[in-house]
């Protein structure tokens, strides 16, 4: 029998990767229910979630294997939330290439170089506001304001409106596998996206600007436009995920460079190892825990665990990349890891389309703290830090730190 998992209790969002050992040694396909949507089959070991990336079998939209309506289609689930299952990471072709290429243009590596030097100039910004502090929260003074800045800047979100969205959008995921009933409490705050969505979109339409958003309300793809629903999900998964990943890459990533002071050490020293130190600090920090949810086309048999037609599989990234069959001494930090096939950043048709600026981000923002603070330090014991709830991205709460 597979065993039963819960990833959101105390001992896990701790420390995950012991149970993940065992898992992948005694259940490589686990269990898992979820609020609101039942019975999950969860894959753990590398082998399995690559190929589950690349394999047809997998559908990302539930309505390619079945119409009978999902726990999502019920009446008190809000539209923003049933809006979910339009988005990029809940389509299959051709859909999904439709999405992507409306928006992929702004995310290739050349157009994000173009804004390496406003990002040069909000690290430091924020740095130098930090170094006024006796005592950083990297998370809330650093790692978020970054990515959330740039971002939106990208998308053109006023400035007032920024922590507002991220504040509603941190909730709902860290609600995400709690109660059902925590879960529907959540659902005044997809009101308030919801709300939140449609204004930038009638700005938008009103008085178009240089930025994304309006790209996007404008879109025009081989003669075919974004629908109301796909807009307002395009907007939120943009916004979502353009500012999240890089958070938990950022702050699970100096982490652990304090943990291990002699990488930390050979990253001053040697400023060229930040470019394949960040693939290793998401590959060590898992910024991503889960994929999105994949449904089964056909009954699919695996490792003795029988996966019925329509049954939702998540794919336990987070214990694909300790995987010691993939990986040589997969719990050890080394910045100059290679080969580093990771999957932090997906993998196949949905590899993450912010790559090049999460990637960016991290390099520039992780070399320059360290390179600026050589004294940077935990200000609070390492067992007192907690980790948020979230399933879906592993983050700390808060990084307290003294940078001098």
């Amino acid at each position: 029998m597979p065993l039963e998992l819960k990833l959101n209790t105390p001992e896990m969002l701790k420390d995950p990767y012991p149970t993940y050992t065992r898992l992948r040694r005694d259940s490589p396909v686990a269990i898992m229910q979820r609020p609101l949507l039942g019975k999950t089959w969860v894959l753990t070991r590398y082998e399995d979630v690559v190929n589950a990336f690349n394999d047809p079998r997998f559908a990302h939209n539930r309505r390619t294997v079945t119409n009978e309506p999902s726990a999502l289609d019920r009446w008190y689930v809000p539209k923003l939330i049933k809006a979910f299952q339009s988005n990029m990471l809940a389509s299959d072709p051709p859909d999904h290439r439709r999405l992507r290429n409306l928006v992929q243009k702004a995310f290739t590596p050349g157009r994000v170089e173009e804004i390496r030097d406003t990002v040069v100039r909000v690290v430091n910004e924020l740095l130098d506001a930090a170094e006024k502090k006796e005592r950083v929260d990297l998370i809330a003074d650093f790692a978020l304001p970054l990515p959330l800045t740039i971002i939106s800047m990208m998308m053109g979100v006023p400035e007032e409106d920024r922590f507002k969205f991220h504040e509603w959008t941190a909730e709902l995921l860290d609600a995400s596998t709690a109660s059902p009933l925590k879960m529907m409490g959540q659902f005044a705050n997809a009101y308030k996206l919801q709300r939140f969505f449609r204004k930038l979109i009638h700005t938008r339409r009103k008085q178009p600007s240089d930025d994304l958003l309006s790209a996007l309300v404008q879109a025009e793809e081989q003669g075919d436009r974004l629908n109301e629903d796909e807009l307002v999900s395009m907007i939120f998964l943009i916004l979502l995920a353009g500012h999240e990943t890089t958070v938990n890459l950022i702050g699970n990533g100096v982490l652990a460079l304090l943990q291990h002071p002699d990488q930390l050490q050979k990253l001053r020293e040697n400023p060229d190892l930040i470019v394949p130190g960040v693939e290793e600090l998401l590959r060590y920090g898992n910024a991503v825990e889960q994929s999105a949810v994949h449904f089964a086309t056909e009954d699919i048999t695996l490792h003795g665990e029988l996966i019925p037609r329509g049954g939702m599989v998540l794919l336990l990234i987070s214990s694909a990349n300790r995987d010691e069959r993939a990986f040589p001494d997969p719990d050890k930090l080394d910045l100059a890891r290679t080969p580093n096939r990771h999957l932090g950043l997906g993998m196949g048709a949905h590899f993450c389309l912010g790559a090049p600026l999460a990637r960016m981000e991290g390099r520039i923002g992780i070399q320059t703290l360290v390179n600026r603070f050589p004294k940077l330090r935990l200000a609070i014991p390492e067992e007192e830090l907690q980790w948020r709830s979230s399933i879906t991205l592993r983050g700390l709460k808060e990084l307290p730190v003294h940078l001098t």
